[in-house]
């Protein structure tokens, strides 16, 4: 007779649990946004450009998923792309972000969405600057930034620790 397998997490290479949350956990999730969050979280919306609470921030720090609490990107890859949204050219762990091809608006382009929600962010595009060469094109609405030394939103409840600093981006 065979023990039956428990599926485990699964886990990013930064360590992050990115198990999607259970139906009533995305009900309580999805509950506790804003409108304006919901339309660009929830239904792919965009907000205004140069209108983003984090368009200035350059604090230390990571910014982390406004839906699930995941950390997306780190303050030292964010640059000034002059477009009107936060910009960055990597992510924390690239298994944090998944890219899907959009072709909405008779353009194609690459959506990003959190790979642990679905939770859309923005796009990435390839005229970022060096090492990666790309611009991942951020909604601030869709972020939650979070200091280093503070607590890491646990909107899930899987202990997912302080924001700390990471290891160099990877090229």
């Amino acid at each position: 007779m065979s023990t039956p397998q428990l599926s485990q997490p699964t886990r990013s290479g930064a360590g992050f649990d990115l198990t999607p949350p259970t139906a009533e956990q995305r009900k309580a999730l999805e509950a506790a946004l804003t409108r304006e969050e919901a339309e660009v979280l929830l239904h792919h919306g965009t907000e205004a450009p140069f209108c983003g609470g984090l368009l200035d921030q350059k604090d230390a720090g990571v910014y982390c998923c406004r839906l699930c609490g995941l950390p997306l990107f780190e303050h030292k890859t964010k640059f000034e792309s002059g477009t009107g949204w936060p910009s960055f050219w990597a992510p924390v762990d690239e298994a944090h972000v998944t890219a899907i091809k959009d072709v909405s608006y008779g353009m194609v382009r690459i959506e990003t969405t959190c790979a642990r929600c679905g939770s859309h962010q923005g796009h990435v595009f390839p005229d970022g600057p060096p090492p990666t060469r790309l611009r991942y094109c951020i909604n601030s609405v869709s972020l939650e930034f979070v200091p280093h030394g503070a607590p890491l939103p646990d909107r899930l409840g899987r202990g997912e620790g302080v924001a700390t600093p990471t290891a160099p981006a990877a090229v």
